[in-house]
């Protein structure tokens, strides 16, 4: 066993909603689901996305305060679904993203949030690499400014694979890395969340990643890809359940993550770190609700065999 002690003893554990249950089109049923998550004691943290109608939001608000979830607001749903990167070369493009990412803020400071992730957006490919970086960081620290005045959220940037699906700027580790320096000579409260289910997409190992980003790290997401048949309804960073046939993350590989990120000092009882499971239904037959059931069975069978 890692520590006697209980898991939430040295994490958060939290969830994402909009893959849980999935309404990452802003709509459909977000109030309904977002209080089955808030009924289960088991999760400390929910992480939220893009809800269209204010009305909405105002219920899932009231919602959020009455069950004491911390709340993290994700604006991937908002980019990915409109095509909209942050480190777009295209100064129309760019800033297009720069307003959504605005709205983005606006709505978690609605929601209570006290985190906002933000995906870096397209890899322009090696050339333009560097110039796309060096926009990312101005961007960021433009979007800090503007979150001062809308409860001042702890900005995050989340880390994607570069090659499979998402095809991010950031991306492997050391572009990860680059970003991060660079805006935290600005911003010192600025971190990177990483996901245990995009390292093999990355094909870079944690052992080797957590490391060189250990000081970087604020969050941590932990969720399961499928890479083995790309004619595979699951391939790419689609989330399925721990477990799902073929893929790459259950049980035996969250109980090396969580010694890992113990060993580094990154889970602890100061100061109890957020890792939220990323996982999701995706095949016909699965419910949102087992898929729930089956995250905090992994979350807790790794802990205690770790």
């Amino acid at each position: 066993m890692i520590v006697d002690a209980p898991l939430k003893r040295y994490m958060r554990p939290g969830i994402v909603h909009f893959k849980a249950y999935p309404v990452e089109s802003g709509t459909g049923p977000i109030i309904e689901t977002l209080v089955k998550l808030a009924e289960d004691a088991f999760f400390a943290v929910v992480e939220v996305g893009w809800m269209k109608d204010p009305r909405v939001r105002d219920e899932a608000r009231h919602i959020l305060e009455q069950s004491h979830l911390e709340v993290a607001y994700a604006m991937q749903p908002a980019l990915f679904s409109q095509k909209l990167s942050l480190c777009a070369l295209d100064p129309q493009a760019h800033r297009k993203a720069v307003n959504q990412a605005k709205n983005c803020i606006r709505e978690a400071c609605q929601l209570g949030a006290r985190w906002v992730r933000l995906p870096s957006g397209k890899d322009p490919g090696p050339e333009k690499r560097e110039a796309a970086k060096k926009i990312l960081v101005e961007t960021i620290l433009e979007l800090r400014e503007f979150a001062k005045d809308f409860g001042d959220p702890l900005l995050t940037l989340k880390v994607f694979d570069r090659s499979v699906d998402k095809e991010a700027l950031v991306g492997p580790a050391q572009d990860a890395l680059d970003v991060a320096q660079a805006v935290r000579r600005h911003y010192p409260e600025f971190g990177l969340v990483v996901d245990l289910s995009h390292f093999p997409l990355l094909r870079e190992s944690p052992e080797e990643v957590i490391p060189q980003l250990r000081d970087y790290l604020v969050h941590a997401h932990i969720g399961n890809c499928y890479i083995k048949n790309r004619c595979h309804a699951a391939y790419g960073d689609l989330q399925p359940r721990f477990g799902f046939p073929g893929s790459e993350i259950d049980v035996q590989e969250v109980r090396q993550f969580f010694r890992l990120l113990l060993d580094q000092g990154f889970l602890n009882p100061e100061t109890r770190p957020v890792v939220s499971a990323e996982v999701r239904p995706l095949v016909l037959g699965e419910r949102s609700e087992l898929i729930v059931a089956n995250a905090k069975r992994v979350f807790e069978e790794a802990w205690a065999l770790a």
